[in-house]
Order: structure tokens, then C-alpha cells, then sequence
């Protein structure tokens, strides 16, 4: 599976940095790596925001997730995604609605509203071979690299086995060595 460098995903970040909705959802994706019916289910209510958004560990939000076979968990939010979300949820139109996340029409934005938008700014950050699905990759593999735990992986991602999550040690040695190369003093 394709995962983004940090220069892509910087690229990324920046290239919907503008707009307080785009930005929430790719930020979202990034920090958590939900799956893509995941996003799109997401409500209001699901979102617990810390009072003060920082770096403190104390200072973690969380996530309501539905996940595949109707499984539930909690994600905790660091202060990036918190950050993003309020931004966006400062600025939401005020709808009846529940859905966090929608359209400038007011209606929810469904599986098909968040690829398009997904795709929109890959390509304006100029990032070919990715799609939704490539930022939960990213996420894995990332936290993998930088040593954070399978099992918190596997948590976060939702994954009922282990198995399914150690792909990411592969793919996480893979982009160590490209990086050595690409880095080479």
C-alpha cells in the first residue's frame, strides 16, 4: 500500500489549510487513521474536545467511532486534530443536522463528498498514486516508525488482529531505508 513522505502529507495539510472543513477532515484522517465510513458517520456528539486544546498529555481529546461489524472504540485526539476540529466546529454552519461534517448546503457529507474532496487536494499538493485510504496508511506507518506500539496501533485503527497491524513494521522499515537513501550525507 502507498504511504505518504512528511513532505507529502505537509503538502498536503497546507494545500487545504484554508478551508476550516477540508482541513478538520484531512487532519482527522492523518492523526487517526479512520476509515473512510468511519469519517462519514461521525457526528457532533461523537467528539469530545479537551477545554484547553495544548500539548499536555492531560489535554487529549476523543473520538466515538462505529467501526466494521458495528464494533465501537474510542481514539483519542492530540491537540492537532483538536485543534483542527474546533476550528471547523467554530465555524459549522448552525444546522439541524447532526452530522459533523457538512456541505455548504447543510446536508451531511456522505462517503463520495469526503473521496472527492480527498482527491481535490491530492492533486493540488501535486501527489499521484493516493486516495483516502493512503492516510490511514500514512498514519500506521508513521506512528510505526516513530515507535509507537502495535497494540496502540492495532487499537486505534480498530483491527481485531495483530496480524492485520504488523504490516506496518514492514512497510515502516521500507521507508527507513528510502529515507537513509534519499538523505545521505
Amino acid at each position: 500500500p502507498r504511504v505518504l513522505t512528511k513532505q507529502e502529507y505537509e503538502a498536503l495539510l497546507r494545500a487545504c489549510s484554508h478551508h476550516p472543513r477540508d482541513s478538520a477532515i484531512i487532519e482527522l484522517l492523518l492523526q487517526t487513521g479512520l476509515r473512510l465510513s468511519e469519517m462519514a458517520r461521525l457526528t457532533v456528539h461523537d467528539v469530545e474536545l479537551p477545554a484547553r486544546i495544548g500539548r499536555d498529555p492531560s489535554a487529549v481529546g476523543r473520538v466515538h467511532i462505529l467501526g466494521k461489524g458495528r464494533k465501537e472504540r474510542w481514539i483519542p485526539l492530540n491537540y492537532k486534530a483538536c485543534r483542527a476540529l474546533k476550528t471547523w466546529l467554530d465555524a459549522r454552519p448552525q444546522v439541524a443536522l447532526s452530522a459533523l461534517f457538512v456541505s455548504k448546503f447543510g446536508h451531511g457529507m456522505g462517503t463520495r463528498a469526503i473521496q472527492h474532496l480527498v482527491k481535490k487536494y491530492l492533486d493540488e499538493a501535486r501527489i499521484v498514486g493516493a486516495c483516502v485510504h493512503t492516510l490511514r496508511h500514512t498514519f500506521a506507518t508513521h506512528h510505526v516508525a516513530q515507535g509507537t506500539s502495535l497494540r496502540t496501533v492495532q487499537e486505534v485503527l480498530g483491527h481485531a488482529s495483530l496480524k492485520t497491524t504488523s504490516v506496518y513494521v514492514q512497510l515502516a522499515q521500507e521507508g527507513v531505508k528510502r529515507e537513509l537513501q534519499e538523505h545521505a550525507l
